[in-house]
């Protein structure tokens, strides 16, 4: 097993990957910018190091300064977390051509996915389904007029490059699409310096379901169960679920396989993530179901992107298969065999995760400041992975996530009668933040019957 780690990343998942490193005996180094200096993962380090100003670019971004740290504590591996350089397959090759080991996968699988038009035609290849799309960029306004007439209004228009939620747009008809186009183009040249544009077919009642996949050190790729990610905002997660209340047993049994074929399709190793949508099943004029991918009769899905490194959402899965997901990508890192058996992995009861952001719970519009109080709550089947505490001060320069509200328990029902008392015993003040928009949902009616989709927040909002 590796014995010395470097996180390169910050805030709570900096803080719970630290936690797992300790756990195994592994010696835990933090790098921190000169804004974080006050967080709990800098001091429940067992050695950090100051690595520059609160820009991401000379910091959290900065991979000279990253790999003097590791080279100055003699640090053996690093982990990038979720964010940042985690799918920079450049920084995965200097990692380890450096010497030291890249605890993600490697940096051919990251390249070969990291591109959504290349990865689209590298999982038709292997058999996944695919949504209706461009299999080349569309080069200008003329090639995504030519590609949206054939593949049927509603368009989205993607950044090849993109990632997040990011540098996307839906187009309902041409004069749309010609406002559209230049505007993914732009943002994607001035976000991912790549301003390749893809268009695809748009499905306006969808859910959003993902795999968590893990190759292993022995070549194998094992899925992990499915999990829904369908409460949105602004494209981006708020909460995630798993099970997932849409997946049928037929359905989740072939999203699964689909999600191995994909990640034995470029070699993966270590955790990742196939990300799906789940539409509902197009029928011809006889009744007759058309398409691929369905499992249930109803409902059909296809490959949206594969995410190269640790998901935010992974907690509920490791509620779900009872394992612990940083431990096994060390392992896997390490050579090692995974600490449970591969054929024999049984999902048990339910799990939801709730993002506690510091934003307003109506817009969602960020609110940094300083966390006057912050009481987290406690109990059977509640766990709070933070990045924060009392007299912190939330800064403008990262991410809003404060923290992730999980819970447990042996049915749905449970879950979220756990998860009402958990969101009311939460308190933050200081900062903006979204409690207020958990416990309105908690308590909606659509999310609680489990038929949501993807316009739940719209609809709310």
């Amino acid at each position: 097993m590796i014995e010395s780690l470097l996180v390169a990343n910050r805030g709570e998942i900096a803080r719970r990957i630290i936690r797992t490193a300790k756990r195994l005996g592994i010696r835990a180094i933090a790098v921190y910018s000169e804004a974080d200096a006050d967080l709990p993962f800098v001091a429940e380090a067992d050695e950090a190091v100051l690595i520059g100003p609160p820009a991401p670019a000379q910091s959290y971004r900065n991979t000279e300064a990253i790999l003097a740290a590791a080279k100055s504590t003699g640090a053996q591996a690093i982990h990038p977390g979720y964010g940042f350089l985690s799918e920079n397959a450049e920084f995965a090759r200097t990692v380890e051509s450096s010497g030291l080991v890249w605890v993600g996968p490697g940096a051919d699988a990251i390249t070969a996915m990291g591109d959504k038009i290349n990865a689209r035609n590298l999982m038709a290849a292997a058999g996944v389904p695919v949504a209706p799309g461009t299999t080349d960029p569309a080069a200008d306004l003329d090639a995504a007029m030519t590609a949206a007439a054939e593949i049927g209004y509603p368009v989205m228009v993607k950044a090849a490059a993109g990632g997040g939620g990011m540098g996307m747009a839906v187009a309902v008809d041409e004069a749309a699409l010609r406002t559209e186009y230049d505007k993914v183009r732009a943002f994607a040249e001035r976000m991912f310096g790549d301003g390749s544009v893809l268009i695809e077919r748009f499905f306006p009642r969808v859910r959003h379901v993902e795999v968590q996949i893990l190759g292993l050190a022995d070549g194998r790729v094992v899925a992990l169960g499915e999990r829904e990610c369908s409460v949105q905002r602004r494209n981006q997660k708020l909460v995630e679920e798993s099970p997932s209340p849409a997946v049928s047993p037929e359905l989740r049994s072939r999203l699964l396989a689909a999600a191995v074929r994909a990640g034995e399709a470029v070699g993966y190793r270590n955790a990742g993530t196939v990300e799906c949508l789940l539409v509902p099943r197009q029928r011809d004029s006889e009744g007759d179901a058309s398409g691929s991918g369905s499992g249930s009769g109803s409902e059909e899905f296809f490959f949206l992107e594969m995410n190269t490194r640790l998901q935010v959402e992974h907690p509920v899965t490791e509620y779900v298969y009872g394992i612990d997901l940083v431990e096994e990508q060390l392992r896997v890192a390490s050579g090692l065999a995974p600490s449970f058996d591969p054929d024999a992995l049984t999902p048990r009861g339910h799990a939801i995760e709730m993002r506690i952001n510091a934003e307003d719970p109506k817009r969602f519009l960020p609110g940094p400041g300083v966390i006057r109080t912050w009481v987290e709550p406690t109990g059977t089947g509640v766990r709070v992975d933070s990045g924060y505490t009392e007299g912190n001060t939330v800064t403008p320069f990262y991410d809003s996530l404060l923290a992730k509200l999980i819970i447990s328990g042996a049915t749905r029902d449970e879950v979220l009668d756990r998860a009402q008392e958990a969101v009311a015993a939460f308190q933050i003040e200081g900062p903006k933040n979204n409690v207020p928009f958990f416990a309105e949902l908690l308590t909606n009616e659509e999310f609680r019957s489990g038929s949501y989709d993807t316009g739940i927040v719209p609809r709310m909002r």
